[in-house]
């Protein structure tokens, strides 16, 4: 073909690049094209000139391009790394592309002569998929839902072409005795079902890929010396490497099988008895939901329809489910809480399940189909927009309804899309900052973000408003509460069944409780004042602690609360002015005492909660610097100075707190927060001591002291029950080292003293408690060295006496109050010891080395003590200060104090494979996230057997699992998966 000639195919008018018909606007049309350039000036002259000729004839592929190039890593790197295939993809007409693909992926991995053949045909369909799947949707091409099919036909079609691999591998060992050999699926009694989106045909761009995997250990075609349950779970097992390992060319699909029945105590592979008998017994309502989509993908297929066919009377009840209403409603508003996404907004909101969002279409679609699907076989299907249809024809909602919310389903799901290809990131928020969602809508084609404000704010309003009349129209829900005598107490048979129409489970004892609140000694109500605010507030608060998540158990420990309490007219005054405060707050008392026990000591602390502020931005540090100042100024002695300090602080943690449990702050956000609030009263107390001191004891001549934070301050990354890990430095003027005050004190002497007042303002206790706890034995000698250091020893130490562990903890290190000349010089000095050269496999022996003794020390086979079990959060902080220690004399830009930043830095500079970031990077967000909850929820070690179902369900909630034993399942595959990792880095590399 000429030059002339396929400049012609370029354009052809059935080819993809004829048909593109919008593409994104520029936020910054220079840089863009800069970008662009450069990439095609580094391509064979070739494939540059045909590029030039197709931008040249289409415009709106350039603007694509240009487009990809400023706002979608991952797009522009499927573009750049393979230009041959772009222009395959280009010059091709879509459908027709996209079918040979799949047809010749299936063909391939089936005549591949081992998995990693077969792997590597899957990844390099994935890409040339994704590719053409994304320039269909952004070109405006394919319509939304096309996409959405697209997506669910390559993920059946890799499913099924890795399990007949390995099905093919087994028949070749003589494990099966298929029927036909050449169609080892059929009569294999294997099936997977595909849940969710795939099964309903509408995967998004960067979907896991939910599955569960049955066997029918009765009419499998397995050879009769093999066991179906070992056996079935390593295809299970194999099944999820070949789809979701990564290597250079990438992934195929993440797989979750966490949707089984009871994951965190079943197999991979579970059998169909088993799991019938557990749907009959212990099925519930979201894993009825669930089941509506539920398609046989692969496997025995027959055998998968049969099932499905079997499971029928769990998901479609006889009778109208109007209970299933309730339940759904549950669950999406605990979902909504926790995430704070109550309200509907532009910036940061989560277009999943923020309110007016997909979750909420496809809720009020599925919850239909459960009420009434028993009744009605022709509402159970499984595509949302099949569903909204088959619901208004048969008058269970309006056409304006399906035509509106169908919309708005179609607008968000192509916002979803376009918000995961930027990075091939699972997400659904919208960025934060106002600027970032200007550079997003006009990457999804809008030229402004008031435009795409307007047009998402709209059908968001219109999503919850249909969801609201189904859910929320209920008035019984907001109307005044009957008159009932809350004194009558369990005699009262109004009062119990009110109390049972609320929810509680055993309203006799509610009632008896509430009657000794109303009649019994506490210390609270001996002001009558508050007693009688009490009384009026009661009600509300009855109507509130129905709504906690365990209503009976809310009132037990409101009870336990009330007992503590000291005073509290202004807190009850408040609650019945805010009654959505009211479930929050039952939620604090029963699933993390620690907050409980500080609003009944500080009922002030509750005023946080009201302000407007509570669910907005966190803090940063100049806004908590402003309040801090604010709480101080006028404090009139040292004393009360301090007892502010301690206010300010348990006022913080509170709050940052309550924002964790509602799920308002990701694990992130909450220890960047505790660390600037430790940071702010430190340097506070740094110098406010400071000038204490020196009134006493005088200054010494160019004296300086520096605060450096180590450990989880040091790297922003604290809790609610973390101590401070702290060192003092200084240093002063050798040739006058006596301070000049009356009662003069020589150079390390006072410094010593100056340190031991400093702990000391943190540590005596007050009317208000303590401040923190201080730990200084990451200091030069540990607890053998002064308390303070001369900067000048401090480097010397660091540089000839220092350990490998006391470096690696030095990958922490940050000041945090100091003058900034000084501030740098000790910077400085951290950096050269970081930087220098070292043996990288006498680092990793000694890395592994701690490791053990630390296991040996601490134990490491608790699941759920998240910092020493093995795979565990020591696991991955060991490996980003490892490869810190070992690179950082080459690639000085690894550097960070934070280990996520570490682990990005490393991803970046080619350091680590991005499979191995990606599982340690996902496990320190999920340990993180369960971290906070633990270290504010549990004293002592978690044991899920003995604590509360509202903290196992926010535990569950902050894993996005649908309940604990899914969130237990992902919890030990993953510290499989970090162990793995840790292992092939530190040790195998050393042996």
């Amino acid at each position: 073909m000429t030059l002339r000639e396929t400049r012609d195919a370029n354009v052809h008018p059935a080819s993809l690049t004829a048909r593109f018909i919008a593409g994104p606007h520029l936020s910054d049309s220079d840089k863009a094209t800069q970008r662009l350039s450069d990439w095609l000036s580094d391509l064979a002259t070739g494939q540059a000139t045909e590029f030039e000729g197709l931008f040249a004839r289409v415009p709106f592929a350039r603007q694509i391009f240009a487009g990809v190039a400023e706002a979608s890593p991952y797009l522009f790197e499927l573009i750049r790394s393979d230009a041959a295939r772009t222009l395959r993809v280009l010059q091709s007409e879509p459908d027709r592309h996209f079918t040979e693909l799949i047809e010749q992926t299936r063909h391939d991995v089936w005549g591949a002569s081992n998995e990693a053949q077969a792997m590597q045909v899957l990844r390099r369909a994935k890409a040339e998929a994704s590719l053409l799947i994304a320039l269909s949707d952004i070109g405006g091409v394919w319509p939304v839902m096309r996409v959405t099919a697209a997506l669910t036909d390559l993920a059946v079609t890799s499913v099924q072409s890795a399990l007949h691999f390995l099905l093919r591998q087994e028949t070749t060992r003589g494990r099966m005795l298929p029927a036909n050999p050449d169609r080892p699926e059929e009569g294999s009694g294997l099936i997977v079902l595909a849940m969710g989106k795939m099964g309903a045909g509408e995967l998004n761009f960067s979907s896991d890929i939910d599955l569960i995997v049955f066997y029918d250990a009765e009419a499998s075609s397995l050879a009769p010396d093999i066991e179906p349950q070992p056996f079935f779970v390593r295809i299970a097992q194999g099944l999820s490497r070949m789809l979701q390992q990564r290597s250079g060319e990438g992934y195929v699909f993440r797989v979750d099988l966490r949707l089984r029945p009871d994951p965190a105590s079943t197999p991979l592979a579970i059998s169909t008895a088993s799991a019938l008998h557990y749907y009959e017994r212990d099925g519930r309502t979201w894993e009825r939901a669930a089941m509506i989509k539920a398609r046989a993908c692969a496997g025995d297929l027959r055998a998968g329809e049969a099932l499905i066919a079997e499971l029928s009377p769990f998901v479609w009840r006889k009778h109208l489910d109007f209970a299933a209403l309730s339940d759904v409603h549950d669950m999406k508003r605990q979902m909504q809480t926790y995430r704070g996404q109550s309200e509907i907004a532009v910036e940061g909101h989560n277009v999943k399940i923020g309110r007016g969002g997909i979750r909420e279409i496809e809720f009020f679609a599925q919850t239909q189909q459960l009420i009434t699907g028993g009744r009605h076989p022709e509402l159970r299907v499984r595509p949302t927009l099949e569903a909204l249809d088959r619901l208004a024809s048969s008058d269970w909602i309006t056409f304006q309804a399906r035509d509106q919310l169908a919309a708005a389903y179609e607008f968000l799901r192509r916002v979803e899309h376009r918000l995961q290809m930027v990075a091939d990131e699972q997400t659904h928020v919208l960025p934060e900052d106002p600027q970032a969602i200007e550079q997003f809508a006009r990457f999804f084609g809008y030229e402004s973000r008031a435009a795409f404000a307007e047009d998402l704010l709209r059908h968001l309003t219109i999503v919850q408003g249909h969801y609201a009349k189904l859910f929320e129209g209920d008035p019984a829900g907001s109307a005044r509460l009957p008159e009932v005598d809350y004194t009558a107490g369990p005699d009262e048979p109004r009062l119990i069944a009110h109390l049972t129409t609320l929810g509680f489970k055993k309203p006799v004892a509610v009632a008896a409780t509430v009657r000794q609140w109303l009649d019994g000694d506490y210390r609270v109500f001996r002001v009558e004042a508050t007693r009688t605010s009490f009384v009026e507030f009661l009600p509300s608060l009855i109507n509130g602690l129905a709504n906690a998540e365990d209503p009976d158990n809310a009132i037990v420990v409101f009870d336990r609360f009330l007992q503590a309490l000291q005073r509290g007219g202004r807190l009850f005054v408040l609650l019945s002015q805010n009654r959505d405060l009211v479930a929050l707050v039952a939620l604090m008392l029963g699933a993390a005492p620690r907050l409980g026990d500080m609003l009944a000591r500080q009922p002030q602390i509750m005023d946080g909660l009201i302000d407007p502020r509570f669910f907005g931005a966190m803090p940063d540090r100049r806004e908590l610097s402003a309040r801090l100042a604010s709480t101080l100024e006028d404090a009139a002695s040292y004393e009360e100075f301090l007892d502010r300090l301690r206010l300010f602080g348990q006022e913080s943690l509170f709050l940052i707190g309550a924002r964790i449990l509602s799920g308002t702050v990701s694990a992130q956000q909450a220890g960047t927060a505790f660390a600037d609030v430790a940071e702010g009263i430190v340097h506070t107390v740094h110098g406010l001591v400071t000038e204490q001191f020196a009134t006493q004891y005088g200054r010494i001549r160019g004296q300086e002291t520096a605060i450096l934070a180590m450990g989880r301050l040091g790297s922003r990354e604290m809790t609610a029950a973390s101590d401070l890990d702290l060192i003092l430095l200084y240093d002063f003027d050798p040739e006058l080292p006596d301070s000049d005050g009356a009662k003069s004190l020589h150079g390390a002497q006072y410094f010593a003293r100056f340190t031991q007042r400093l702990i000391s303002a943190f540590t005596t206790r007050t009317n208000y408690g303590v401040l923190y706890d201080i730990d200084m034995r990451l200091r030069p000698s540990g607890r053998a060295g002064p308390v303070a250091s001369h900067v000048d020893a401090f480097a010397d130490y660091q540089d000839k006496e220092a350990w490998t562990w006391e470096h690696m903890a030095l990958t922490r290190a940050r000041v945090i109050s100091a003058s900034p000349e000084f501030g740098n010089r000790i910077e400085s000095v951290i950096r050269q010891v970081l930087t220098r050269p070292r043996d990288a496999q006498g680092v990793a022996i000694d890395v592994a080395d701690m490791r053990r003794a630390i296991a040996l020390e601490k134990g490491e086979d608790d699941v759920w003590d998240l910092k020493y079990v093995a795979g565990g959060l020591v696991d991955i902080d060991f490996i980003a200060q490892y490869l810190q220690l070992a690179h950082a004399a080459d690639k000085p830009e690894i550097l960070d104090v934070n280990t996520l930043h570490v682990l990005d830095n490393a991803a970046r500079l080619g350091i680590l494979p991005a499979a191995s970031v990606e599982i340690l990077r996902s496990a320190a967000l999920l340990y993180h996230d369960l971290t906070q909850i633990l270290r504010l929820c549990v004293n002592e070690r978690f044991n899920p057997e003995t604590a509360g179902q509202d903290l196992l369900q926010i535990m569950a909630r902050a894993g996005d699992a649908p309940d604990f034993s899914s969130l237990q399942a992902r919890v030990k595959e993953t510290q499989a998966d970090v162990r793995r990792v840790f292992k092939a880095l530190l040790e195998e590399s050393t042996t």
